[in-house]
Parts: C-alpha cells; sequence; structure tokens
C-alpha cells in the first residue's frame, strides 16, 4: 500500500513538471505574438500562471539587455527538481 502511494506521488510529480513545462513553453511563445481578442484570457492565464515563478528567476539571473534567459533556467530547475523528488521517493 505504501508502495502504491508513493508510486502515485512519483507520477503526480512527474506529470505536475511536465505540465508546467509545457505551460512554460506555450506562455513564452505567446509572449512573442499578438493573440486575437478571443485567446487573450488564454494569454493572461499563462502570464498569471508563468510570471511570478520567472520572475524569481529573473532576480537571480544578471540581465542580458534583451535576451530573457529566465524561461530556459526555469524549465531546467523545474525538470531537476522533478528528477530530484523522484529519485528521493524512489529511495523511501
Amino acid at each position: 500500500m505504501l508502495l502504491d502511494a508513493m508510486g502515485e506521488i512519483e507520477l503526480f510529480v512527474y506529470v505536475f513538471s511536465t505540465v508546467y513545462v509545457i505551460v512554460l513553453i506555450a506562455y513564452i511563445l505567446t509572449s512573442w505574438v499578438k493573440l486575437p481578442y478571443s485567446l487573450q484570457p488564454v494569454q493572461r492565464f499563462l502570464y498569471d500562471v508563468c510570471e511570478p515563478y520567472l520572475r524569481i528567476w529573473r532576480r537571480i539571473l544578471p540581465n542580458f539587455g534583451p535576451i530573457d534567459l529566465s524561461p530556459m533556467v526555469g524549465i531546467i530547475a523545474v525538470e531537476i527538481v522533478a528528477q530530484i523528488v523522484i529519485r528521493i521517493l524512489n529511495q523511501l
């Protein structure tokens, strides 16, 4: 029963990290173009979900002018943390 719970937690961490990376990529892509009025709520949702997380990385990373590396670093960080959590859960 404990193994089932650990497996479910691992699955949740994997799915959550994968979905969040997809949301980050969608946010990046939609920030490059002006969406029609009907899709602006989607863009606003992506902004509300991604911007607080990316703002953390923008504070830490040095300013590279017009190049924003925070999404790339954020995606890598999400994947690393997910892998660390999954490995810790595997060892329990």
